[in-house]
Parts: C-alpha cells; sequence; structure tokens
C-alpha cells in the first residue's frame, strides 16, 4: 500500500507541477480552446487569475511531489481539481479522461490521509 501511495503522490505532483509551469513557461503548446471553454480561459488570462491558480498548482504539486505536508498540498490542489472536472463536464469535454484519472488520484490519497482530514468531518 505504501509504493502505491508513493506512486499516486508522485504522479499527481508530477502532473500538477508540469502544468503549473506550463502556465508560465509555454513548452507543452496548448491551442486555445473554441466556444465558452475559450471565452472562459480568456477571461482567466485577461485578469490573471490564472497565474494565481498556476502557482497554487506548483506549490501544491510540488508538496505532494516531495512528500512533505501532503494533506496541505491536498488541500491547495482540491478546488483546482474540482474546477478542472467541471470545465470538462460543463465547458469542454476533450481532455476528460486526464481530469479524471487526476481526481481519482487526488481521491485515492485523500483516503490514504483521512485521519488528517477526520477533523473536517466529525461532529
Amino acid at each position: 500500500m505504501k509504493t502505491l501511495t508513493i506512486i499516486a503522490r508522485s504522479l499527481l505532483g508530477l502532473i500538477f507541477v508540469v502544468f503549473g509551469f506550463n502556465a508560465f513557461l509555454h513548452f507543452i503548446p496548448m491551442p486555445p480552446p473554441a466556444g465558452l471553454a475559450g471565452d472562459f480561459m480568456k477571461a482567466l488570462f485577461a485578469s490573471h487569475y490564472f497565474y494565481v491558480v498556476a502557482v497554487l498548482q506548483i506549490v501544491g504539486g510540488a508538496l505532494c511531489l516531495v512528500g512533505w505536508f501532503v494533506p496541505l498540498g491536498l488541500t491547495l490542489l482540491g478546488p483546482v481539481i474540482v474546477n478542472i472536472l467541471l470545465f470538462h463536464i460543463f465547458l469542454q469535454r476533450a481532455g476528460w479522461q486526464l481530469a479524471a484519472i487526476v481526481a481519482a488520484l487526488a481521491l485515492f490519497l485523500l483516503w490514504d490521509n483521512r485521519n488528517s482530514f477526520a477533523a473536517l468531518i466529525r461532529r
């Protein structure tokens, strides 16, 4: 189980560190989406909100990748993952597979770190 946790943590962290840095360095070419998804992305870029999300991705991904403060990393990545899923559900169906993999990795890691989050669901 420990090996599976390390693999999931490393994969999730690597995905977010790479895509977070891509927001600044543009080493993975990504054509802008069309329609409502494109309008949404334009608004994120024009307001510079996209860069705040990218920083959260880098920090949360790095915490998961290194293995320090993994619950904090998951807390930072949680809202980002929810927004990625909602983007692919409502605005652009393409790319939903990676979003589903990321969500599954995060849910597995949340379960593995459930003791750190137990106080949130206690009465």
